[in-house]
């Protein structure tokens, strides 16, 4: 099976990485999560209910919408941390992407561990820049804002296709579908994973400054 891939190319301060990152991945989790589900005999079960709430971002003219879920915002800000902090603890900008990876298990023979088997990856390449005065930097919050919104918006396009998904499992198999592990919700199994490297050769950062110049010129 080969996965459905996703990539958004953003350039922003280092300020804003974990929001921004925050943003995305909690709306594609909003929709790649269901209530916790009760077995009442094999084949038939109930879904309950998964509770939501807005976020307003400190760093960014943004606002979105994630579960309302305490554990799973605790692992999205330590996952996501570590890339904000591996991406601006290099000399000078740095680049680097982080991914959010959804998979399912595939059981084998005793004594080997299940295969996973992922179906759909959504990754976030960043490029920091620097800004100096306060100005350039409400300029920042406002355009990146904007990008965000317009992430969003497709992300929504996205889930609303009649795209691949795990077929809904028996109760044996639940856990080879879903992280049964939160008290609350019920996600489709999901990994981070994030590289980093040095300044970029690419233009991203380039075409944010020159959009800021160009507001300024205004």
């Amino acid at each position: 099976m080969n996965a459905r891939t996703q990539l958004f190319e953003l350039s922003m301060e280092g300020r804003q990485v974990d929001e921004a990152v925050a943003g995305i991945f909690h709306s594609v989790l909003f929709h790649r999560t269901l209530g916790k589900f009760k077995y009442k005999q094999e084949g038939s079960y109930s879904v309950g209910t998964v509770g939501y709430q807005d976020v307003d971002c400190d760093f960014i003219d943004f606002t979105y919408v994630c579960c309302s879920s305490v554990h799973l915002d605790e692992i999205l800000k330590r996952e996501i941390s570590g890339f904000s902090e591996a991406l601006r603890s290099n000399d000078g900008p740095g680049s680097g992407q982080i991914s959010l990876e959804f998979f399912q298990k595939k059981k084998n023979r005793w004594p080997f561990q299940p295969e996973c088997i992922p179906w759909e990856v959504w990754t976030v390449r960043l490029e920091l820049i620097k800004l100096v005065t306060e100005h350039e930097r409400q300029i920042c919050r406002e355009k990146v804002g904007d990008l965000l919104t317009d992430k969003i918006l497709y992300i929504t396009e996205v889930m609303n296709r009649h795209d691949y998904v795990p077929k809904m499992p028996n109760q044996a198999e639940l856990d080879l579908i879903f992280d049964t592990s939160y008290p609350d919700i019920q996600p489709y199994l999901f990994k981070l994973s994030f590289t980093t490297s040095g300044p970029s050769s690419t233009t991203m950062g380039n075409t944010m400054k020159k959009l800021i110049k160009e507001t300024l010129s205004m």
